[in-house]
C-alpha cells in the first residue's frame, strides 16, 4: 500500500494512504500480534514507490487476465526486461529508477502486443517523458483512451487535396487518436488539446515513416 508522508513528530509519522485501509484484513495478516509497517522514503536514486505501484498494478492486471500467479508474472517480466535492455538481474526493492522505467516500458509493450487490457488510470499517470505516444503509434492504439485501430493524426497539417500516400511525412509531428478524440482535437485545436491531455506528438523520422508506410521518405 502506498501513500504520502504528511508530517513527522519525534518517532511518529503521519501518512495519507491512497486507498482505504481494511483493518480486518490487517488484523488477520498480523495473526493477533501488533501490526508493523515499513516506511520507504523516495530518494531519487532507487526505484520510487510510484514506479513500484505501477509495476505491481500491471502484474495484477496480467494475472487477472491470464491466471498466472504474481511471482510467476514478476519473474517473467523481470527476465524479459533484462533480455530487452541487456542488464543484470535486479530486485524491485532497490533497483534504479532507470531499470524500473525500462520494466514499465517492456510490460506496456507486451500488453499492447498481446492485447491484454489494463487500467487506464495507470496510463494517465505516466510522466510526460514516457514513450506512451510511440507505443500507441506502433500498436495503433489511441493515445488517450487506448482504443484500437487508431488513426494517425497529423499535428503538422497535410492540407486539403493532398494525397497522404504521396507526400513526404519526414519531419511532421503525429499522434494516434481514435475517431472520437480525433474529432475533439480538431474542434479544440492542437495546442489546447495537447495541453489538456498532456500529449507530446512524435516527430516522424525516415525510419518511422518507412515502418508506418507513411508515403515517400525522400525529400522533394
Amino acid at each position: 500500500m502506498f501513500g504520502k508522508l504528511l508530517g513527522i513528530s519525534g518517532n511518529k509519522a503521519e501518512v495519507a494512504l491512497e486507498s482505504v485501509l481494511d483493518a480486518r484484513r490487517i488484523n488477520t495478516l498480523a495473526n493477533g500480534k501488533q501490526p508493523t509497517v515499513s516506511l520507504t522514503i523516495e530518494d531519487g536514486r532507487h526505484i520510487t514507490p510510484d514506479q513500484q505501484k505501477k509495476i505491481y498494478a500491471l502484474i495484477g492486471d496480467y494475472c487477472e487476465y491470464t491466471g498466472f500467479m504474481s511471482d510467476e508474472a514478476k519473474a517473467f517480466f523481470k527476465e524479459l526486461t533484462q533480455d530487452t535492455y541487456d542488464i543484470e538481474p535486479f530486485s524491485l526493492a532497490n533497483c534504479s529508477v532507470t531499470t524500473a522505467s525500462h520494466m514499465i516500458t517492456v510490460m506496456l509493450a507486451f500488453f499492447f502486443y498481446e492485447d491484454i487490457p489494463f487500467k487506464t488510470q495507470l496510463w494517465d499517470s505516466l510522466p510526460d517523458d514516457f514513450p506512451r505516444v510511440m507505443l500507441c503509434i506502433r500498436y495503433k492504439k489511441c493515445a488517450i483512451c487506448l482504443k484500437g485501430h487508431a488513426d494517425i493524426d497529423h499535428i503538422t497539417t497535410v492540407g486539403m487535396g493532398r494525397n497522404r500516400n504521396k507526400i513526404n511525412h519526414t519531419g511532421m509531428y503525429i499522434e494516434p487518436l481514435c475517431r472520437v478524440h480525433h474529432t475533439i482535437r480538431h474542434a479544440m485545436g492542437a495546442r489546447k488539446f495537447m495541453e489538456r491531455y498532456h500529449l507530446k506528438p512524435i516527430k516522424v523520422t525516415p525510419e518511422l515513416a518507412k515502418e508506418l508506410h507513411l508515403g515517400r521518405i525522400t525529400n522533394d
